[in-house]
């Protein structure tokens, strides 16, 4: 006797999809017409389907997956490829992370939080808030932190739109924090355009640094007199895999994160005894705003063939657990170190 796969819906996960007799071919079929093979969706197999209408930014619609869903009731599978045999038994799912809220680790301290509009930034600014915290959420996008804020109306979140190159954006910043600053999260980035050193252009090596780099050091320079005067604080930089492997993306960002661990160990280093604790957090493959793009062939290549062992892609919750770990006192023994929090990646 055979079992007879569960109808498909947009709650189903990416990995149910691909996996079911029926949605495996239709799905691969609709990749197929854009030039993609399955393999892209590895890292996200576990998220569902319906996830993709906001994280593809229009590259699939709802309309789209409307059409998937009705296409798997009515058994439609392409011609070019049969239907497979139903599988005797479902794929056994390992059970979801579900965060714990420390109720209070964060009351009475300031936290600045950059990148907070999205992504990881967000995910921090928001845990932070929910326990406890003040946070001066910083932000390209005033549009993003107004949703944010929206978000969490009894949180105490004071939302300032910056550019983190600016030296005028810096003293606003911390003219919003006030006298007091016990914690920073320098999250917020950009990605680059996968080239080698030999492809590069100037535009984008600068721009990558500027924010990367640049943004991270000015503000960690200027928390740091207020810090000093406390003898106390914490500071936590994201850097990524890039910071630990070459083959995680093109040269600017790789350069650009190897120079944030930098900057935390040379300042955990030059702080510690003073009080101040300076660490990294090196994500792996997470669900963000940050898209990447491949400007070269050659990169497509290389990094693709580098990310072969990649894990499957973590929710920006799951960062923000390590980063707040790291920004609070429960890692009060901990300095100068760059956490993996990759999945295993790192381990490969």
């Amino acid at each position: 006797m055979t079992i007879s796969p569960a109808p498909l819906s947009g709650d189903a996960s990416i990995g149910t999809w691909l996996d079911h007799s029926v949605g495996g071919p239709i799905l691969r079929d609709l990749l197929a017409q854009s030039g993609q093979s399955a393999e892209v969706m590895r890292p996200v197999r576990r998220l569902a389907i319906k996830r993709l209408v906001k994280l593809s930014r229009g590259s699939f619609t709802q309309e789209q997956l409307d059409e998937l869903v009705r296409r798997a009731a009515a058994g439609d599978v392409p011609v070019t490829e049969p239907a497979t045999e139903p599988a005797t038994a479902p794929p056994v799912e390992r059970p979801e992370w579900v965060e714990r809220i420390d109720s209070g680790r964060f009351t009475g301290k300031t936290v600045i939080v950059t990148g907070a509009g999205s992504g990881i930034g967000r995910a921090t600014a928001s845990r932070v808030a929910r326990e406890g915290g003040r946070v001066i959420a910083v932000d390209i996008s005033e549009e993003r932190l107004d949703e944010f804020v929206a978000e969490l109306p009894d949180a105490d979140i004071v939302p300032v739109a910056a550019d983190i190159t600016a030296d005028d954006a810096i003293a606003r910043i911390l003219s919003a924090a006030g006298d007091r600053i016990d914690a920073l999260a320098n999250v917020a980035g950009i990605m680059d355009d996968m080239t080698p050193v030999g492809e590069i252009s100037d535009a984008v090596w600068k721009r990558v640094f500027a924010i990367n780099v640049d943004g991270t050091m000015k503000l960690m320079r200027a928390v740091v007199p207020t810090m000093l005067a406390r003898a106390n604080g914490s500071i936590v930089n994201v850097a990524s895999e890039a910071a630990l492997r070459g083959s995680a993306a093109g040269a600017a960002y790789t350069a650009s994160k190897h120079a944030v661990v930098g900057l935390t160990k040379s300042s955990a280093f030059m702080y510690g005894p003073s009080g101040i604790r300076t660490n990294a957090v090196a994500p792996g493959p997470t669900i963000t705003n940050i898209e990447a793009k491949f400007a070269s062939a050659l990169g497509a290549e290389r990094v693709r063939t580098g990310m072969a062992v990649m894990p499957e892609a973590a929710e920006s919750d799951a960062l923000a657990a390590s980063i707040t770990f790291l920004l609070s006192d429960d890692g009060v023994n901990v300095n100068g170190v760059v956490l993996a929090s990759d999945g295993g990646w790192s381990a490969a």
